[in-house]
Order: C-alpha cells, then structure tokens, then sequence
C-alpha cells in the first residue's frame, strides 16, 4: 500500500500576529477549508510554531501565514513518500507569491510540519545562541524541503507598517549566509542577491509598495553597514517599536529623501546596483520577470 501524505486530510492552521488583514483573509481561508483552526498573538516564531503543533490532532499541519490567501488547489496535493528521497521526518513548503513585487519563492508559503519536528526544533527566539542558522529562518533543517510550486499569495501590503516590515524582514534576511551576516553581499547566494535586489527596486505600482522597498533597503543598510544586531528581525514587537519612533509620522518629502539616500549608501558601499522604478517600470518588470525555480544552482 503506498504511503501517502494527502492535504486535506491534515489539519491547517491559520498562524497570525498583528497582521491588519488577517481577519479577512481568516475569513477567505474558511471558505475554502471550513474546518481550518487558528493560533493568533503568539509572540515568537518558534512559539507560535509550538503552539500550532499542539493544538494539531494530526501528526502533520499545515501553517497559513496571516498575510496569506490560499490557492483552493492546494488541498489536492498528495506527496507519495515510497520510492522517493522522502521520509516522515520531512517538513515541506511550498513557495507564495509575494504581491508587492512578483518572486516567488518560500517567504510567505505554505508549509507542512509535523508536530514532532516542531516540538524538538530550537529556532528564532528559542535559538541556541551559538547557532546561527535558527537564529531568524527554519529552512536550514536537512529534512526541511522546499518545492517550486505555488499555492498561495503574501498580501503584506495593507498598510504602510505592513509593507515596510515586509520588506525590512527581507532586506536583512537575504543579506545573510546560512543565517550569518557576511562582508561583502558577493558571498550570498546568487538567487538570494537578485531577491534583494528586487525587493529594493520593485514594487511601486501597488499600494504602499514604496514602504517594502524602504523597508528592504532600510533592512540591508543596518545589517550591512551598521553594527545593529539583525536578530532583533525575528521581534515583531521590537519592530513595532522601531517603526513608531523612526517611520509612524514619517513626511512624505522625508521619506523619499530618505529612500534615495539609502539607494545611494547600498550603491556606494555594497555594489548593490538596485534601481528606482517608478509604478510603469515595476507593472513591466513583473510582467516579464520569470522566477527561477529553486532547484536551478547555476548563476546565470
């Protein structure tokens, strides 16, 4: 008898904290999977994660994200594991379609865990301090596998803080190398690298898309040319505070000045040819944008 891993005889769990359009798109998700649950203000990645996994009767669940809206086709996925490299001790995701900008890659996907993987992972806040890797990602887990395909679309964009956090998460996260920060933004890998420089450059033509890619320029600025600790990333909190100090009454003439001084610092000091697309030259670049899948290695 084959041994089959079917969607939707799992349970998924709606995973939100503070998103401002997490109550609608709760609401889209139980359209589509009436019997879907929810964990909502768990502070902490690794603990809201846990609690997921203990309010799961199924040994694997699926995590929406709160920013998430679902493909119902989805729920047709079965993952055969016999005759395969797969094993029960995969954790899988599946790659989202980042609104703003057009990539699709894991930010923002939808993921299927098991609650044993959950309860043994040490990761974010509950990292082990000499373990870079699980500082701020999950995905550097062997059993952790990624497919190219796409079931769902990251909508980070409903409101200006939104959207900057967004693209400040990014902004550091594709900066680092296996979790750690490195000298020269050379050392990234090439898919990462051409991310940033796309969550830097694109996205003006949707509402408060200038805000992710302040955010993301402001995220890689401080990471690589400060001395700030970039695992303050993984603090929604720390990052709500900062953006009420820094950014909440922000003028709009500050702000543009401020973007434009960030490109030029990145250009300057990093080599980090991003560009200012007005909203034409961001419509056009998603339009003729192809996202390479992720088993593709070579640079290009």
């Amino acid at each position: 008898m084959s041994n089959i891993i079917k969607i939707i005889e799992q349970d998924i769990i709606f995973l939100s904290y503070k998103e401002p359009n997490a109550e609608k798109n709760y609401a889209d998700l139980l359209t589509k999977v009436p019997w879907a649950k929810r964990v909502d203000g768990v502070k902490g990645s690794d603990a809201a994660h846990k609690a997921c996994a203990a309010l799961s009767e199924t040994e694997y669940f699926v995590t929406v994200d709160g920013d998430n809206i679902i493909d119902p086709k989805f729920l047709e996925i079965e993952i055969e594991l016999d005759g395969t490299n797969f094993t029960e001790e995969n954790v899988f995701s599946w790659c989202g379609n980042v609104h703003v900008n057009g990539l699709k890659y894991g930010n923002g996907g939808l993921k299927l865990w098991t609650r044993k993987f959950v309860n043994e992972m040490r990761t974010h806040e509950n990292s082990d301090p000499n373990d870079v890797e699980s500082k701020v990602e999950f995905c550097f887990d062997q059993r952790y596998y990624q497919f190219n395909e796409c079931y769902s679309d990251s909508f980070t964009n409903a409101t200006p803080e939104q959207a900057w956090r967004a693209g400040f998460r990014e902004g550091v996260k594709m900066c680092l190398v296996q979790g750690a920060k490195v000298d020269d933004l050379i050392k990234i890998w090439w898919q990462n690298y051409h991310r940033l420089l796309i969550w830097c450059s694109v996205g003006a033509d949707v509402e408060n898309g200038i805000w992710s890619i302040m955010g993301a320029r402001e995220g890689c600025y401080k990471t690589m040319c400060t001395d700030w600790d970039y695992a303050n990333v993984r603090d929604f909190d720390w990052l709500s505070e900062y953006w009420e100090t820094t950014h909440a009454l922000a003028e709009p003439a500050d702000m543009t000045k401020y973007i434009n001084f960030l490109a030029q610092e990145l250009r300057e000091k990093c080599k980090l040819e991003i560009a200012n697309l007005d909203p034409a030259g961001s419509r056009f670049f998603k339009t003729v944008y192809n996202n390479v899948p992720r088993s593709v290695r070579k640079k290009v």
